[in-house]
Protein backbone atom coordinates (compact mmCIF):
# COMPACT_ATOMS: atom_id res chain seq x y z
CA UNK A 1 0.00 0.00 0.00
CA UNK A 2 1.41 3.82 -0.91
CA UNK A 3 2.09 5.69 2.22
CA UNK A 4 0.52 9.07 2.25
CA UNK A 5 3.55 10.70 1.08
CA UNK A 6 3.85 9.27 -2.65
CA UNK A 7 -0.02 10.46 -2.91
CA UNK A 8 -0.39 13.18 -5.83
CA UNK A 9 -1.02 16.40 -4.22
CA UNK A 10 -1.41 19.86 -6.23
CA UNK A 11 -2.47 23.25 -5.61
CA UNK A 12 -5.71 23.91 -7.64
CA UNK A 13 -7.35 27.38 -8.31
CA UNK A 14 -10.96 26.17 -7.10
CA UNK A 15 -14.21 27.56 -8.70
CA UNK A 16 -17.21 26.46 -6.64
CA UNK A 17 -20.98 26.42 -8.35
CA UNK A 18 -24.41 26.10 -7.65
CA UNK A 19 -25.85 22.98 -8.95
CA UNK A 20 -23.39 21.93 -11.29
CA UNK A 21 -21.24 18.45 -11.19
CA UNK A 22 -18.55 18.27 -13.74
CA UNK A 23 -17.23 14.39 -14.87
CA UNK A 24 -14.39 13.27 -16.65
CA UNK A 25 -14.52 13.59 -20.42
CA UNK A 26 -17.27 16.06 -20.10
CA UNK A 27 -17.57 19.48 -21.82
CA UNK A 28 -18.62 22.49 -19.71
CA UNK A 29 -19.05 25.99 -21.42
CA UNK A 30 -18.59 28.69 -18.58
CA UNK A 31 -19.57 32.61 -19.20
CA UNK A 32 -17.07 34.57 -16.92
CA UNK A 33 -18.08 37.66 -15.64
CA UNK A 34 -17.55 37.97 -11.38
CA UNK A 35 -13.52 40.11 -11.31
CA UNK A 36 -12.47 37.52 -8.83
CA UNK A 37 -12.88 34.49 -11.96
CA UNK A 38 -11.71 36.44 -14.36
CA UNK A 39 -8.44 37.14 -12.98
CA UNK A 40 -8.66 33.29 -11.94
CA UNK A 41 -9.06 32.39 -15.61
CA UNK A 42 -6.51 34.61 -17.08
CA UNK A 43 -3.58 33.16 -14.34
CA UNK A 44 -4.88 29.80 -15.44
CA UNK A 45 -4.37 30.84 -19.22
CA UNK A 46 -1.04 31.80 -18.23
CA UNK A 47 -0.09 28.38 -16.78
CA UNK A 48 -1.09 25.04 -17.25
CA UNK A 49 -4.81 25.66 -18.01
CA UNK A 50 -6.49 24.00 -15.35
CA UNK A 51 -8.64 24.52 -12.16
CA UNK A 52 -11.12 22.23 -10.22
CA UNK A 53 -15.06 22.31 -10.19
CA UNK A 54 -16.47 21.92 -7.21
CA UNK A 55 -20.18 21.67 -6.46
CA UNK A 56 -21.55 24.31 -4.07
CA UNK A 57 -24.35 23.35 -1.81
CA UNK A 58 -26.37 25.73 -1.08
CA UNK A 59 -28.11 23.94 1.74
CA UNK A 60 -24.88 23.37 3.38
CA UNK A 61 -23.81 27.24 2.19
CA UNK A 62 -20.55 25.25 1.17
CA UNK A 63 -18.62 23.40 -1.63
CA UNK A 64 -18.33 20.09 -2.32
CA UNK A 65 -14.77 18.32 -0.82
CA UNK A 66 -14.66 16.35 -4.37
CA UNK A 67 -14.68 18.05 -7.66
CA UNK A 68 -13.59 17.75 -11.19
CA UNK A 69 -10.77 19.27 -12.54
CA UNK A 70 -11.63 21.24 -16.04
CA UNK A 71 -9.18 22.10 -18.52
CA UNK A 72 -9.56 24.94 -21.03
CA UNK A 73 -9.56 24.07 -24.18
CA UNK A 74 -10.91 27.01 -25.90
CA UNK A 75 -12.01 30.79 -24.65
CA UNK A 76 -12.99 33.73 -26.34
CA UNK A 77 -12.71 37.18 -24.91
CA UNK A 78 -15.75 39.40 -24.85
CA UNK A 79 -15.84 43.01 -23.90
CA UNK A 80 -16.25 44.55 -20.20
CA UNK A 81 -13.03 41.85 -19.62
CA UNK A 82 -15.46 39.31 -19.39
CA UNK A 83 -14.75 35.40 -20.94
CA UNK A 84 -16.29 32.43 -22.29
CA UNK A 85 -14.31 29.40 -22.09
CA UNK A 86 -15.17 26.06 -22.91
CA UNK A 87 -13.56 23.59 -20.69
CA UNK A 88 -13.51 19.63 -20.45
CA UNK A 89 -13.48 17.27 -17.46
CA UNK A 90 -10.39 15.69 -16.58
CA UNK A 91 -9.44 13.51 -13.79
CA UNK A 92 -11.37 13.95 -10.21
CA UNK A 93 -9.79 14.97 -6.68
CA UNK A 94 -10.45 15.71 -3.14
CA UNK A 95 -10.03 18.94 -0.97
CA UNK A 96 -7.23 18.23 1.33
CA UNK A 97 -7.27 22.03 2.54
CA UNK A 98 -8.32 25.19 1.31
CA UNK A 99 -4.46 27.14 1.34
CA UNK A 100 -5.84 30.39 0.34
CA UNK A 101 -9.38 32.00 0.33
CA UNK A 102 -8.61 35.54 -1.98
CA UNK A 103 -8.94 36.77 -4.45
CA UNK A 104 -10.09 33.11 -5.08
CA UNK A 105 -10.18 29.87 -3.72
CA UNK A 106 -7.12 27.42 -3.72
CA UNK A 107 -7.11 24.41 -2.86
CA UNK A 108 -4.31 21.75 -2.21
CA UNK A 109 -5.86 18.88 -3.40
CA UNK A 110 -5.42 14.70 -3.85
CA UNK A 111 -6.38 13.10 -7.21
CA UNK A 112 -9.09 10.07 -6.88
CA UNK A 113 -9.67 7.28 -9.20
CA UNK A 114 -12.00 4.37 -9.41
CA UNK A 115 -10.84 1.02 -7.72
CA UNK A 116 -9.69 -1.52 -10.66
CA UNK A 117 -12.77 -3.56 -11.51
CA UNK A 118 -12.93 -7.12 -9.93
CA UNK A 119 -15.08 -8.11 -12.81
CA UNK A 120 -15.79 -7.69 -16.80
CA UNK A 121 -18.30 -4.79 -15.82
CA UNK A 122 -19.51 -4.35 -20.01
CA UNK A 123 -22.58 -6.85 -19.19
CA UNK A 124 -23.71 -4.01 -16.66
CA UNK A 125 -22.51 -1.08 -18.97
CA UNK A 126 -24.80 -2.66 -22.02
CA UNK A 127 -27.64 -3.19 -19.75
CA UNK A 128 -27.74 0.42 -18.65
CA UNK A 129 -27.45 1.91 -22.65
CA UNK A 130 -29.94 -0.10 -23.13
CA UNK A 131 -32.05 1.07 -20.18
CA UNK A 132 -30.88 4.56 -21.77
CA UNK A 133 -32.36 3.70 -25.29
CA UNK A 134 -35.54 2.87 -23.31
CA UNK A 135 -35.40 6.23 -22.11
CA UNK A 136 -34.86 8.24 -24.64
CA UNK A 137 -37.59 6.36 -26.88
CA UNK A 138 -39.92 7.06 -24.33
CA UNK A 139 -39.24 10.44 -24.05
CA UNK A 140 -39.09 11.30 -27.94
CA UNK A 141 -42.95 9.10 -27.57
CA UNK A 142 -44.53 11.26 -24.99
CA UNK A 143 -43.22 14.95 -26.32
CA UNK A 144 -43.82 13.95 -29.82
CA UNK A 145 -39.79 15.35 -30.59
CA UNK A 146 -37.35 13.44 -32.50
CA UNK A 147 -34.94 12.38 -29.46
CA UNK A 148 -31.39 10.48 -30.14
CA UNK A 149 -28.46 9.62 -28.53
CA UNK A 150 -25.25 10.69 -29.52
CA UNK A 151 -23.51 8.52 -31.98
CA UNK A 152 -20.09 8.28 -30.23
CA UNK A 153 -21.62 7.10 -26.89
CA UNK A 154 -18.89 5.52 -24.76
CA UNK A 155 -18.41 1.90 -24.94
CA UNK A 156 -16.16 1.94 -22.00
CA UNK A 157 -18.24 1.31 -18.66
CA UNK A 158 -16.31 3.91 -16.68
CA UNK A 159 -16.73 6.49 -19.76
CA UNK A 160 -20.33 5.59 -19.47
CA UNK A 161 -20.62 5.54 -16.19
CA UNK A 162 -19.47 9.26 -16.42
CA UNK A 163 -21.59 10.24 -19.47
CA UNK A 164 -24.79 8.73 -17.86
CA UNK A 165 -24.43 10.68 -15.06
CA UNK A 166 -23.26 13.70 -16.52
CA UNK A 167 -26.55 13.91 -17.72
CA UNK A 168 -28.97 13.23 -14.96
CA UNK A 169 -30.41 16.93 -15.20
CA UNK A 170 -31.88 18.44 -12.32
CA UNK A 171 -30.53 16.11 -9.70
CA UNK A 172 -26.95 17.33 -8.58
CA UNK A 173 -26.80 15.86 -5.44
CA UNK A 174 -27.52 12.19 -7.02
CA UNK A 175 -24.75 13.60 -9.29
CA UNK A 176 -22.31 14.55 -6.78
CA UNK A 177 -22.70 11.03 -4.80
CA UNK A 178 -21.83 9.20 -8.62
CA UNK A 179 -18.88 11.32 -9.15
CA UNK A 180 -17.53 10.71 -5.55
CA UNK A 181 -18.16 6.36 -6.11
CA UNK A 182 -14.44 5.57 -6.71
CA UNK A 183 -16.19 1.96 -7.87
CA UNK A 184 -17.35 1.79 -11.42
CA UNK A 185 -19.71 -1.04 -10.24
CA UNK A 186 -21.15 0.51 -7.89
CA UNK A 187 -21.89 4.14 -10.00
CA UNK A 188 -23.47 1.71 -12.95
CA UNK A 189 -25.87 -0.07 -10.40
CA UNK A 190 -26.69 2.66 -9.14
CA UNK A 191 -27.59 4.87 -12.75
CA UNK A 192 -29.14 1.59 -13.51
CA UNK A 193 -31.29 2.25 -10.51
CA UNK A 194 -32.24 5.87 -11.49
CA UNK A 195 -33.26 4.85 -15.61
CA UNK A 196 -35.40 1.72 -14.79
CA UNK A 197 -37.93 3.84 -12.09
CA UNK A 198 -37.37 6.69 -14.98
CA UNK A 199 -38.04 4.04 -17.62
CA UNK A 200 -41.06 2.40 -16.01
CA UNK A 201 -42.72 6.36 -14.89
CA UNK A 202 -42.33 7.41 -18.55
CA UNK A 203 -44.22 3.74 -19.52
CA UNK A 204 -47.02 4.65 -17.15
CA UNK A 205 -47.61 7.66 -18.62
CA UNK A 206 -46.87 6.84 -22.30
CA UNK A 207 -49.90 4.44 -21.78
CA UNK A 208 -52.27 6.80 -20.92
CA UNK A 209 -51.19 9.03 -23.48
CA UNK A 210 -52.18 6.62 -25.76
CA UNK A 211 -54.99 5.81 -24.00
CA UNK A 212 -56.00 9.43 -23.99
CA UNK A 213 -55.15 10.23 -27.91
Amino acid sequence: MASSSSIAVRELPLFPLPDVVLFPGRPLPLHIFEFRYRIMMNTILESDRRFGVLMFDPIQGQPASVGCCAEIIHFQRLPDDRMKVLTLGQQRFRVLEYVREKPYRVGLVEWIEDKPPEKDLRTMAHGVEQLLRDVVRLSAKLTDQKIELPEDLPSLPIELSYWVASNLYGVAAEQQALLEMQDTAARLEREAEILTSTRNHLAARTVLKDAFD
